[in-house]
Formats: structure tokens, C-alpha cells, sequence
């Protein structure tokens, strides 16, 4: 069984327990972390465009390249850590859900966490990321909450309809 387990901050913990949980014994898990190509992108964009080309040791967009390689790989060190079995461990720069996408092709299961709002339950804890992985991914999903799920009291109310739901009446 190939398992893969988007590691992201702030919510790869409740990832990787899912994964020790629900993986079976034996199975080939990759930790999965994805660094936004645009942010170091805008930050090479920024300099050139308002300080010049004349100090490209100065450029702070490879200072972000650099400190996201490090952070992403402390962050897969940690999950594989938390994990305690065997896995591999896979850095991809790139638009975030189509990386994830892409990576899970061929898997058995992709573990992911809700990264929107998590006070309530309902959709908007999901995330634009999430809600395009769960909508695009081509293998099953297991998602979790990061932290314990909000009560079921959290549901938005249904929207009003001016009649109650039946049967049609005939004459």
C-alpha cells in the first residue's frame, strides 16, 4: 500500500498520526511537503524591480529560497520523527494543491488536514488548497482535523425554504 501524507504547518501532526494509525504495517508512506513557488518569485520581483539588479547578493527572494528548503526540510525531519516507521521524504516546489495532486498519482491513500476555518463544521473548513486536492486527487482520501472537530452545534442552520419539504399534491 503506497500512502502519501501532506506535511504542512500547522497541521502535519494530526497528518502523520493518521497515517501511523490507519497505514498498515508495512506500508510504503511519503511525507510529502510543498514550498509555494511565488513566494520567493515576489520577493526575486520585489528587488529587481524597486532596487536594481546591481546587488544580487542582497536579492532577499534567495535568502526565502533558502530559509523555506531549510524549514521544509525541519519539517519533514520532525514528521518522519512523529511517523517512527520507515518512510521517504519528498520536497516539491510548485502551486501547492496541483504538487499534491500530482504526487499522489499511483497512491492507495492520501492524508490530509483541514486547513480553512476549524471553528465550525461545514465547508469553509476547508481551505482553497484542500477543497482543490479533494476535489481533483486520483486516489482516496483520509481527512482530518488538525485538533479536535468543533461540536455538531456548529452546522450552519439549512437554508429557508418556503415550503416544507413533501410529497407533490395532485388534483
Amino acid at each position: 500500500m503506497a500512502v502519501v501524507v501532506w506535511i504542512a504547518e500547522g497541521t502535519w501532526p494530526a497528518c502523520v498520526d493518521a497515517a501511523r494509525t490507519h497505514a498498515p504495517e508495512g506500508a510504503d508512506i511519503v511525507l510529502l511537503h510543498i514550498t509555494p513557488a511565488d513566494i520567493p518569485g515576489a520577493a526575486h520581483g520585489a528587488f529587481v524591480g524597486l532596487l536594481g539588479r546591481g546587488h544580487p547578493e542582497r536579492d532577499p527572494g534567495t535568502t526565502l529560497e533558502h530559509m523555506a528548503t531549510a524549514s521544509a526540510g525541519q519539517l519533514l525531519a520532525d514528521a518522519a520523527q512523529r511517523l517512527g516507521r520507515p518512510c521517504t521524504r519528498t520536497e516539491r516546489t510548485g502551486r501547492v494543491e496541483r504538487e499534491v495532486v500530482a504526487a499522489a498519482e499511483g497512491a492507495d491513500l492520501l492524508v490530509l488536514a483541514r486547513d480553512g476555518d476549524r471553528t465550525h463544521l461545514g465547508p469553509r473548513s476547508l481551505g482553497p488548497a484542500s477543497r482543490f486536492i479533494i476535489d481533483h486527487a486520483p486516489c482516496p482520501l483520509l481527512l482530518v482535523w488538525p485538533e479536535t472537530a468543533p461540536g455538531i452545534a456548529t452546522i450552519p442552520p439549512p437554508p429557508p425554504h418556503p415550503h416544507p419539504p413533501g410529497p407533490p399534491h395532485h388534483r
